[in-house]
């Protein structure tokens, strides 16, 4: 455009005729200001390009950000635990719209429902996630999320299976993790818990809640609003794309799942606009305590089936 603004500048001035500086400004939508300089002979100085501290990863970067479930925050932060000279996030931002390496997906929001410190735990199995590993080798889980109402603290948790074990496990290393139990858990009709035909908690589950001292919730049907913040928490772990290939066995792959528990708690949470490792000390102080070594061992020492060969069967704790 500035190049048309002047080759116009120099037609008036080779028929010797004055510019109107204002009518040329309303037609190239630029201030009187800016045809005024160009009329004086005004030329911009070219730049000099700075190389980035990202360019050695561009097509790496291009790689991620383009996965499917991938967020950019996500990619950063798998950039970042790899480089911490990267520089910041809104760096980070930058130089992808500047390459035009920037996601186009788009998050619909939903109301929330506030709750008190101690109120109220949200839960929900994130199911069916495939991560390989650098050696190739596939490992198909689930991640169990919880979140705190009120401090919005968020607990990741493997799982290979989705067992009421599997759940009371998951749900009592939340509590360790939080430091207590709150007032009510919500889910929706998780199979391994809610008896399919009466659509009510099992028998196992109701005694689960009774010896660790929680009302049990289910959550509307098709009100995704009621399970807002778990179903939210869901949407980071997306963040686990950029490490597919990048991890060396099952170990490793727990350990970037506990990273980020501990990575997002201590973010600043774009609903409250405080960090959940700050707003836990205060829900912490409404948090019923865990019960008894006895009541929580006889949940997590249990029996469990695992086929060896056609014929034969062992089971491991």
């Amino acid at each position: 455009m500035i190049e048309t603004i002047k080759a116009e500048l120099n037609i008036l001035r080779c028929l010797n005729m004055k510019p109107n500086y204002s009518d040329l400004a309303r037609k190239y939508g630029v201030s009187r200001q800016t045809i005024s300089k160009y009329d004086k002979g005004f030329e911009r100085k070219e730049t000099r390009k700075r190389k980035s501290k990202l360019d050695k990863y561009r097509e790496e970067i291009e790689e991620k950000i383009n996965l499917a479930g991938a967020t950019i925050t996500g990619v950063y932060k798998y950039f970042y635990s790899k480089d911490k000279t990267i520089g910041t996030r809104s760096n980070f931002d930058y130089y992808i719209r500047k390459n035009k390496l920037k996601s186009k997906n788009k998050s619909v929001a939903h109301p929330r429902y506030e709750t008190k410190p101690g109120e109220q735990l949200q839960f929900d199995f994130k199911e069916d996630i495939t991560m390989i590993s650098k050696k190739g080798e596939i490992f198909k889980f689930n991640i169990l999320t919880t979140t705190l109402g009120y401090s919005r603290m968020h607990k990741f948790t493997y799982s290979k299976s989705k067992t009421k074990e599997d759940v009371f496990r998951c749900l009592i290393e939340a509590f360790k993790y939080y430091g207590g139990v709150p007032k009510r858990l919500i889910t929706d009709n998780m199979s391994s818990i809610v008896n399919v035909k009466t659509k009510k908690f099992t028998e196992d589950f109701r005694q689960f809640a009774k010896d660790f001292n929680f009302i049990p919730k289910k959550c509307n049907v098709r009100s995704p609003q009621t399970k807002g913040k778990v179903e939210s928490a869901n949407r980071f772990i997306s963040r686990l794309v950029p490490y597919n290939n990048e991890f060396e066995n099952e170990e490793e792959l727990i350990e970037i799942i506990n990273r980020l528990s501990d990575e997002v708690n201590n973010e600043i949470n774009q609903t409250t606009s405080v960090k959940p490792i700050m707003l836990i000390k205060k829900e912490k102080e409404h948090l019923s305590p865990l019960p008894n070594k006895e009541i929580i061992e006889s949940y997590l020492n249990y029996m469990k089936p695992a086929t060896v060969h056609n014929d034969s069967m062992i089971y491991y704790k």
